[in-house]
């Protein structure tokens, strides 16, 4: 969608080499750009630099006209960029399946004001939360699982795109999903799904995480928001938090301080990809706060 703006946000990576800032700042100056903000990174271990800045124009600018004035540096430079307006919100779908805190939470935050993005669609696999749906005025798709076979999980993955497509989301948040995604559904989500983990990855993966961390005795308990990919639980860390604990609480106080810190680290998470504030290096990232 071509859209006119004064205030942009640009976002890149690229192999590290002499010129980069002084290229990019010379073509905003070409556009009457000025610049608001501004981070870099450079990866030693990988010979890769990472840059996000935000500038604003006197003057309106087309979103698409900046893009393809850009696009001649960005290939000389062999860029992954991104260029969007700055006041464009992130379309976001949430997946949820039985347990609600992570969903309540992020539409408190956006009903209030304090997450700026969209989220024209609610998919579940169960019915639990419909009526808090409707509650915020969202359309809620329920896709049941009855079973778990190839061809239903499939069938139920296809609805879920249809959804996104229909919607023109940006961005698909796990809220304590709790299915897991199919390596194609994962291919086609690559970059823009982000699930929470109720632990404090890479420790206590899978099931039942804050009893394994009971039964290790350990001091602290967290919950971690990560990029999907096809390896389970393994994909590029976003944010991650940590409350401390002690031996005499039990399981299920751990559980339910534990998803407190799942709503706080989701949220922050989802934040800083709505901002264009995290670029992928490899199976890491880099957040720009």
């Amino acid at each position: 969608m071509t859209t006119s703006s004064t205030r942009f946000i640009l976002k890149l990576s690229c192999p590290d080499q002499a010129g980069i800032v002084h290229a990019v700042t010379g073509f905003l100056l070409e556009q009457g750009g000025n610049i608001l903000t501004s981070a870099q990174h450079g990866d030693a271990d990988h010979q890769r630099f990472f840059m996000r800045i935000e500038f604003e124009c006197a003057a309106a600018q087309s979103e698409q006209a900046l893009r393809e004035r850009f696009a001649p540096l960005a290939q000389r430079l062999q860029m992954d960029w991104e260029l969007v307006a700055r006041e464009a919100k992130t379309r976001v779908l949430l997946l949820v399946s039985k347990l609600g805190h992570c969903l309540n939470d992020l539409l408190f935050r956006v009903q209030t004001g304090h997450l700026a993005v969209e989220i024209p669609a609610i998919v579940s696999n169960h019915r639990d939360f419909y009526q808090l749906a409707a509650s915020h005025n969202i359309p809620f798709h329920h896709f049941p699982l009855l079973n778990s076979t190839p061809e239903q999980k499939a069938a139920q993955e296809r609805k879920i795109r249809e959804v996104i497509e229909e919607n023109q989301i940006d961005l698909v948040v796990l809220a304590r999903y709790m299915q897991i995604l199919s390596p194609e559904m994962c291919k086609y989500l690559s970059g823009r799904a982000i699930n929470i983990h109720h632990s404090f990855l890479p420790s206590f993966k899978g099931a039942r995480p804050y009893h394994q961390a009971h039964e290790r005795g350990v001091k602290l308990i967290g919950a971690t928001a990560h990029y999907v990919t096809s390896d389970l639980d393994e994909g590029p860390i976003i944010e991650q938090e940590v409350a401390r604990i002690d031996h005499s609480m039990p399981p299920e106080q751990l559980v339910a301080m534990g998803r407190d810190v799942e709503c706080v680290t989701l949220a922050r998470a989802i934040q800083w990809h709505a901002e264009h504030r995290v670029l992928l290096n490899g199976n890491r990232t880099v957040v720009f706060r």
